[in-house]
């Protein structure tokens, strides 16, 4: 039985019968018996830059062998703290292990990776407007695709003393509360005005279907060339990528939503014109067939509780 708290997500398991208390005593040994995964809107006065907060938190017996996480691309630039244990990851197809700092700003990944989470997770993800990273920083965005930089090298001292104050809390509403004084001292003091190209780089994410080039262009009152460049300067990769990126993340959380729904629904649900392309997506973005990303897929940490992200 799993039991969630409205408001947030904390998952407790309950034996019912002999039938089912073996497999319960196995999960019971490999995990604690509580994870969370939470979205939170930001301030209204902080909308404009951030689109939510994302809280994870899981943790393992050190006996056991927790499972690798695999992460593929997603449609955002992010600022995260790991409050407990150190991060490493690599990419599908590379042996060549990377450690995470404990604050980091990330790009928009293009292909997937695979994050070793260790034992005690606790994540707290800033998950910024499409082009809010640019407008708050102005680093060449193009150098974070597929990369992170360390927060503190780019935010300074204030990054570090944030993180301290998190790590030393566990009250999750003090916590966005330290989060957010932060941001409104960076918003105040580093951001750039917003163009017309920043509200079509959000509308991109909500839209239905894809739309033509020239009329984003034109939406943001810039020529095609003009456009690109600039939407390049602001998200790191080209529209067209964005908008690939955009239609595969959306297919991969209806499949969490809606697992018992076949592939062809929700390709076409996803702007897809048929299983093929989508299946084309899925290989660029993560090297397996939708079928078979989904298997790998089912085996990721949360869904020892049976959550996912959706």
């Amino acid at each position: 039985m799993l039991a969630f708290k409205k408001g947030e997500v904390i998952v407790i398991f309950c034996a019912a019968g002999s039938a089912h208390l073996h497999n319960f005593q196995l999960i019971l040994r490999q995990t604690l018996i509580t994870m969370l995964i939470k979205n939170i809107p930001p301030h209204a006065s902080l909308s404009e830059f951030i689109r939510k907060y994302q809280i994870i938190r899981w943790q393992y017996d050190v006996n056991s062998t927790p499972p690798d996480k695999y992460l593929a691309p997603r449609p955002e630039h992010s600022l995260t703290f790991y409050i407990r244990d150190l991060q490493s990851y690599t990419f599908i197809g590379s042996a060549k292990k990377e450690i995470y700092p404990k604050s980091i700003i990330s790009g928009i990944h293009t292909t997937t990776l695979i994050r070793d989470c260790g034992y005690d997770f606790w994540a707290l993800k800033i998950i910024f407007q499409p082009s809010a990273l640019f407008r708050l920083t102005g680093l060449p965005i193009h150098e974070l695709v597929s990369n992170f930089a360390d927060a503190e090298v780019i935010f300074g001292k204030e990054v570090s003393l944030l993180y301290d104050r998190l790590n030393g809390s566990d009250h999750l509403p003090e916590m966005i509360t330290q989060i957010e004084l932060f941001l409104q001292k960076v918003i105040s003091k580093k951001s750039k005005n917003i163009h017309p190209i920043d509200l079509v780089c959000e509308q991109m994410l909500i839209q239905d279907e894809p739309q033509n080039l020239d009329i984003l262009a034109q939406k943001s009152y810039l020529s095609t060339r003009q456009f690109i460049r600039k939407f390049e300067e602001r998200i790191g990769i080209s529209p067209n990528l964005f908008e690939r990126i955009i239609r595969f993340d959306k297919a991969y959380r209806l499949r969490n939503n809606k697992p018992d729904l076949d592939w062809l629904s929700i390709s076409l649900a996803c702007g897809y014109y048929d299983y093929q392309h989508l299946s084309k997506d899925y290989k660029t973005f993560t090297g397996h067939t939708p079928v078979s990303y989904y298997e790998i897929d089912k085996k990721a940490p949360e869904r020892f509780f049976g959550l996912y992200f959706g």
